[in-house]
């Protein structure tokens, strides 16, 4: 009788679990198979040291891998037990998973994994058809199933109150020049298995827009043109901040992407309000709720795209070596 996982079994699940998001699209985590778990790993070589100096971006990327990795398993009928930070000696192995009663997948987990091949940040300006309700509850509901809550601002004055955050954060990290040279270093000209492809990077902000855009190449447009004139704008938000709680927390932006791309919709992340630390308290503060802002997103109908390219398997494996 088996009692863990095998190379194979991490190999098939790895290529889903790679699809995860990440800052700039650096990809910072490693995939480990010791005494028959798979254990996520931070990737310390791929932090961004200037934009995000406390790795609360890399946690949040492995938390979205930790998630796929899980329906992937899930749908393989090995799903998994996980225990978040298992060693404090040493703090960049984030997730260990072993495996549970073997069982078959439910159809919500089916239909989440259908999606990861499909999910891509988006960009583009997003069509003005608005979200409805039962959408905006089921994203709701992916927040919840881990452990987090996610508020929408719906109506021009909440949307406004946070777009005045967004942007001051933005001038905040626009000001730095480390911060602007390490973007500039992962914007991609050409096909890379990581970066930000120019292709992906949307239009060119103007100072008119109520929300602000990461500079990564994209196309100009008129002078004058509204971007949107009212999107739909989340903040997922988890109880606490320890690098637990950001584990956490990536594993529910994750399943709320899924969900969110099952459902037809388009997002983006805006992470600049809470990569400074003054405009994440100010937007705690503003919308009264227990605990920390981890990411907000974008949500709305946009046109179709694909997702940005991802490194091989065999880039982010460790695998026990075998004597012959």
């Amino acid at each position: 009788m088996d009692i863990g996982y095998t190379a194979a079994q991490l190999r098939t699940a790895a290529v889903d679990a790679v699809r995860a998001p990440s800052l700039h699209n650096t990809q910072p985590w490693r995939l480990r198979l010791r005494d028959g778990g798979i254990e996520v790993l931070a990737d310390p070589a791929r932090r961004l040291p200037a934009t995000d100096p406390s790795g609360w971006g890399v946690r949040i990327a492995c938390g979205a891998a930790l998630f796929n990795l899980r329906i992937a398993l899930a749908v393989a009928g090995v799903p998994a037990r996980v225990r978040l930070r298992p060693d404090p000696a040493e703090p960049d192995l984030l997730a260990r998973l072993v495996p549970d009663l073997p069982r078959r997948p439910t159809p919500a987990e089916q239909s989440l994994y259908g999606a990861i091949p499909r999910r891509f940040s988006n960009r583009l300006p997003f069509w003005p058809d608005p979200v409805p309700a039962d959408a905006r509850w089921r994203l709701g509901e992916a927040a919840r199933a881990e452990q987090c809550w996610l508020e929408l601002l719906i109506g021009v004055s909440a949307v406004s109150a946070f777009g005045e955050i967004a942007r001051s954060a933005h001038r905040v990290l626009e000001r730095d020049p480390a911060y602007r040279a390490e973007r500039e270093g992962w914007l991609r000209r050409e096909s890379t298995p990581d970066g930000v492809p120019r292709s992906a990077g949307g239009p060119q902000g103007e100072p008119q827009d109520v929300l602000p855009t990461r500079s990564y190449g994209g196309r100009d447009r008129a002078p004058g043109r509204d971007f949107e004139p009212e999107p739909l704008v989340g903040v997922l938000g988890s109880m606490g901040n320890t690098a637990v709680d950001q584990v956490i927390a990536g594993q529910a932006l994750q399943r709320l992407l899924l969900t969110a791309t099952d459902a037809g919709l388009s997002v983006s992340m805006l992470s600049q309000p809470i990569e400074v630390p003054t405009a994440r308290e100010q937007l705690r503060l503003s919308l009264g709720r227990f605990g920390t802002p981890q990411m907000a997103l974008r949500i709305g109908y946009g046109q179709p795209g694909r997702p940005t390219p991802r490194r091989g398997v065999d880039e982010v494996l460790d695998l026990p070596v075998v004597s012959a």
